[in-house]
């Protein structure tokens, strides 16, 4: 308790200090280890610098920027018990009682009208906590464990829907089930599970206020992070009866703007009518009628990358009736701006050949149709000039082995998906959790728990971690990119997990329950340029991701196009009001930086980007492939190993999950 002490007196001094501009909003975490502390720069006696003038150190120093874009995790559920973060037991300014945490403690009522409750509880390598199952994270379900009141998210109805999901079904099955995944909602991780995360975190800046830019689940997120919204733009231009045109002639039963659910994109459905370079599917998900989604036509990022070239490039769209219908009067706008076209690449597990696939075509296996965010578009898919852009995980390493990444730099996503490019299998630290596995136990966690994107439903933590840590390493080592580079780890949505966090109610779907903003997620932020050993309280969504690269690359912001221009000013309309009355103000791209939608600027160094202060070396961010490659990373000392005291670990506090616990409610039923 005395070292918890001292180090929170410590995170009380540094928050309090007197800070320049751009720290106002970045605290130092506590007692840095050897190898960091030389790294750690003392916010209080730093040379103030304006966000103008970050953004100009910044356009001469950063060239690539990577995004590693993982799924399924709230901020609390991953880094809860982050020293120096807003966690579930303190933040910034030291420990908090449970009082002052919201939904702490989560209560649900049983089929039989039994009470129950839990609070937060830490998972470890006892529990084989690199693998879990997925909790509810729909749209309904996330609206519910938020738990909006006039206007205000109250973060306690996490365990009753979960338990609602599978309970209510009355089964006695259903009743167990439905008990154990109210109890699992509640669970967190720390640097034992995910050492490699936690560990980028405490070298670099971990941000503790980012939340998922809509509240449903990924498909919406995955597309927010290229064009900050799900659709709002389109639903207040054409309505949420309305069809607009899509991949030719089609009938069905199409899911309408704004997205809320995880449909497939229409570019390589059923509905789609393109015969040459076709869009893949995915052999694991389903293309039932009503599960696909409308062609989307609003801007995004891909767009103000081709600056200059942008009516060039759009003239190659297979069908520019439909696909280049609500962008009409971007298009010249971008143009009209000069700017040089920036290279972007989306590579995600399984979109082509793998190679962990023998010759011939590709499988799609691994591949989460769902995820590509790009897919959804028209003038993307539809078009040979952008969906070139689209590639596989072997292609992003392959890629950056052979120096086949473009010289003029350029914006890079990385996402994983049903199956990994390192052939890992999940690592069973405990033979004994939450029984005595059987061989079938076995085969069953191998089979379905092998993923590398870090959704709980199909991967293993540190397989996804893994993933990451190959995707640094490789940028780390090479020389001329590492230099000119800022990576951002980050989530696409919650997953449903517990955030005692409330977010800023921003707007409201058609079906009356909040869109946006959903549950906290994690972000880092790696680069040469970074700060060290920080946290940093600025508040966003994945809007913070594209203004920072808006800012990077001196693009437009997508809000300040005409047609998403025109569109928020529509939504402001009373035929779009929220609830009582709430007036729509948000009803689109939210990448115009504000105190509400800030960007990741906090977490750049003013003192590196100026060569005040030597950059942060490539070998800081890499972590041995030797480790990276053996499971389970550190054997399960990941804590030990990186030199971090959890904060719940410090307090001394007896957190250990409830007796029978189940971890994997859905693979392993039988331990109900």
């Amino acid at each position: 308790m005395l070292m918890f002490r001292r180090m929170m007196s410590l995170m009380v001094a540094t928050a309090l200090a007197t800070q320049p501009a751009m720290a106002q909003m970045v605290t130092a975490q506590p007692a840095p280890n050897a190898d960091v502390a030389p790294f750690v720069t003392d916010l209080t006696k730093e040379t103030p610098k304006s966000r103008d003038e970050i953004i100009a150190l910044l356009r001469k120093k950063v060239k690539y920027v990577f995004v590693v874009f993982n799924e399924n995790h709230s901020f609390d559920n991953e880094y809860g018990s982050f020293p120096g973060a807003n966690g579930l037991y303190a933040d910034q300014n030291g420990p908090r009682d449970e009082a002052h945490t919201p939904g702490f403690t989560q209560t649900w009522t049983d089929a039989k009208g039994e009470k129950h409750s839990i609070s937060p509880f830490r998972l470890g390598p006892d529990e084989n906590s690199t693998f879990r199952d997925s909790v509810d994270h729909s749209h309904p379900g996330l609206a519910h464990k938020m738990n909006v009141v006039n206007g205000t998210a109250k973060m306690d109805g996490f365990a009753q829907a979960d338990y609602d999901r599978i309970g209510r079904k009355g089964s006695d099955a259903s009743v167990a089930m439905g008990n154990q995944f109210s109890q699992l909602v509640m669970s967190h991780v720390d640097c034992d599970t995910i050492p490699f995360f936690w560990n980028y975190a405490n070298r670099f800046t971990l941000f503790d206020n980012i939340f998922a830019t809509e509240d449903t689940p990924s498909t919406p997120n995955a597309i927010a992070l290229i064009a900050g919204q799900a659709g709002e733009t389109q639903w207040v231009k054409h309505g949420s009866a309305a069809v607009p045109a899509a991949a030719g002639n089609h009938k069905g039963n199409l899911q309408n703007v704004p997205l809320v659910n995880d449909p497939q994109p229409i570019w390589g459905s059923q509905y789609d009518a393109t015969k040459e370079g076709r869009q893949p599917d995915s052999p694991s998900e389903s293309y039932a009628d009503g599960n696909i989604a409308v062609n989307l036509t609003f801007a995004s990022l891909p767009l103000t990358f081709a600056g200059r070239t942008i009516t060039t490039a759009t003239s190659l769209d297979r069908n520019a009736a439909a696909d280049l219908t609500d962008v009409q009067k971007d298009i010249p706008f971008i143009e009209a701006r000069n700017g040089a076209p920036i290279d972007w690449r989306w590579y995600q597990e399984g979109y082509n050949h793998e190679g962990y696939e023998a010759a011939g075509a590709a499988s799609h296996v691994g591949y989460v149709s769902h995820h590509q965010g790009p897919q959804y578009f028209g003038y993307i898919s539809n078009n040979p000039a952008f969906a070139g852009n689209l590639r596989g995980m072997s292609d992003f390493m392959s890629d950056m082995e052979q120096g086949n990444m473009p010289n003029s730099g350029g914006v890079f996503y990385v996402r994983g998906g049903f199956s990994n490019v390192m052939g890992m299998t999940p690592p069973i630290q405990n033979p004994s959790y939450p029984a005595a596995l059987t061989d079938a136990d076995r085969a069953a966690i191998a089979k379905t728990k092998h993923g590398d994107d870090d959704h709980p439903g199909y991967t293993d933590s540190m397989i996804s971690e893994a993933m990451a840590a190959r995707v640094v390493n490789a940028v780390a080592s090479r020389p001329e990119i590492w230099a000119q580079s800022a990576i951002v780890i980050t989530y696409d949505e919650s997953d449903g997990f517990y955030d005692h966090v409330p977010p800023h109610i921003q707007s409201y779907g058609p079906d009356g329950l909040a869109l946006s903003r959903g549950v906290r997620v994690p972000l880092i932020l790696i680069s040469p340029y970074a700060r060290a050993h920080t946290v940093a309280h600025s508040e966003g969504d994945h809007n913070a991701v594209i203004e920072t690269i808006n800012a990077i690359y001196d693009l437009p912001p997508l809000a300040s196009l005409p047609e998403e221009k025109a569109a928020l000013i529509s939504g402001e309309d009373a035929q779009f009001n929220g609830p009582n009355g709430f007036v729509q103000h948000h009803l689109g791209p939210r990448d115009i930086n504000t105190a509400e939608s800030d960007d990741l600027l906090a977490g750049f160094d003013p003192a590196r980007l100026d060569g005040s202060k030597a950059p942060l070396p490539a070998s800081y961010a890499m972590i041995d492939p030797q480790v990276v490659n053996t499971l389970p990373h550190y054997s399960g000392q990941g804590c030990k190993a990186i030199g971090m005291t959890p904060v719940d670990a410090a307090m001394g506090l007896k957190n250990g999950p409830p007796a029978h616990l189940n971890t994997l409610p859905s693979t392993l039923p039988a331990y109900n």
